[in-house]
């Protein structure tokens, strides 16, 4: 594993070049896992425990949600987290409505104070946490026409799959979860994945609607808890590709901000914001260019540490290196796409590596998806090019 390393902040754009000869590359330098491809492998670690017998994983699963009333106090990797945020790491089971609906109900409060599912919590605070239970379960049943096809959509965009973990192949344009006037999302098509007890598979995490990529489901309790806990304590490592306005120059480097959510009327973007802004999060994101072209535009490797919303697009931006095709931070002013180039955002969760709830790693790489890949072929970037950013420090 590559050891872990802090880096100073550079003054210019917040921007540093790691130091040494070879920047972002471990002591061990040979590549591992899968070649680009979109297949994933799991690999046994050395020490890999015994998987548990599922009775006792079941248990485990069911003792995680409450009965009576509860008094939990915020920990210091649970500072600045959303209520709702908060609520899904802790009892992973918990649907998204049913979260919201505790909320609206204000049974859920924090320091005795009613509260709304986007506030973010701080160390100390006391949370009143109602009692839970799971949806009620329904009745096996044989899928409708509309339901079998969207199962079929599922299995077509599964990079793997187990009896605990599910990734799938987001395409760009398919939200993740509801929202106003959305109707068709991941987490709703899950429904036809619930099992015999009317368990249905969790969003472990989340990635913007015209993102694509890989995206990690938990299929059951146990393995939610697992993976929620592992992106809590950042042992989910994350690897993006983008095309961007530009060639960043150092062509490797480190961004280090504050972000902060900033609401209008029509919409919501996170600036950039001050440390001790209210509602703003540290966020880290490591950056190399891997390829350019005609120093107009370039493909970059972008590794997030922290996992802030917009962070990316937001952080890009920032450079003055906005991501192609981004409707609410591309900045660039008289700038032309060039020809045959889609004008949609050319961002893709390209790879995740996170240590499996059984033990071994679970190591998922997605293709290009269609609009990026024309884009690669017209620009003429080789999409089996080395990418330097995948030994990088996690921190």
């Amino acid at each position: 594993m590559s050891r872990r390393t802090r880096k100073p902040l550079a003054k210019r754009h917040s921007v540093d070049r790691p130091k040494g000869e070879r920047p972002f590359r471990s002591a061990d330098s040979r590549p591992h896992g899968p070649r680009p491809g979109g297949k994933l492998v799991k690999r046994p670690a050395a020490s890999a425990p015994r998987a548990p017998k599922p009775v006792a994983a079941a248990r485990d699963e069911t003792a995680l949600l409450p009965t009576r009333v509860q008094i939990v106090v915020v920990t210091a990797d649970e500072n600045n987290m959303r209520v709702d945020r908060f609520l899904e790491a802790r009892f992973p089971g918990l649907s998204f409505s049913h979260i919201q609906r505790i909320v609206r109900k204000g049974e859920l409060r924090v320091n005795g104070k009613r509260a709304d599912s986007k506030d973010r919590l701080e160390e100390g605070q006391s949370v009143r946490i109602p009692p839970l239970k799971l949806d009620t379960p329904r009745p096996t049943a044989h899928l409708s026409e509309a339901g079998a096809k969207t199962l079929a959509a599922l299995k077509e965009m599964t990079l793997y799959e187990d009896d605990d973990v599910l990734v799938l192949n987001k395409p760009a344009g398919l939200a993740v979860q509801g929202g106003s006037g959305t109707t068709r999302h991941v987490d709703q098509m899950l429904e036809v994945m619930r099992d015999a007890r009317g368990q249905k598979p969790r969003l472990v995490h989340r990635l913007d609607k015209e993102t694509s990529g890989c995206l990690l489901i938990a299929k059951t309790r146990f393995a939610a808890s697992a993976l929620t806990g592992s992106f809590r304590h950042r042992s989910a490592r994350k690897i993006y590709w983008a095309l961007v306005a530009g060639v960043p120059k150092p062509k490797q480097g480190r961004i280090s901000t504050y972000l902060a959510k900033e609401e209008s009327e029509e919409d919501s973007i996170m600036r950039i914001a001050e440390h001790g802004d209210e509602g703003a999060s540290h966020a880290v994101t490591y950056y190399a260019v891997v390829e350019t072209s005609a120093q107009k535009l370039a493909w970059v490797s972008l590794k997030p540490v922290t996992g802030r919303t917009h962070q990316l697009r937001a952080h890009m931006a920032h450079i003055d290196h906005a991501i192609v095709g981004d409707p609410k931070y591309f900045n660039k002013e008289n700038w032309q796409l060039p020809g045959g180039l889609q004008n949609r955002l050319h961002l893709l969760a390209r790879r995740i590596v996170i240590p499996h709830p059984r033990g071994g790693v679970i190591d998922a790489t997605a293709p290009l998806p269609p609009h990026m890949l024309q884009s690669w072929n017209l620009l003429g970037l080789e999409a089996d090019r080395f990418d330097p950013i995948e030994h990088a420090p996690e921190e």
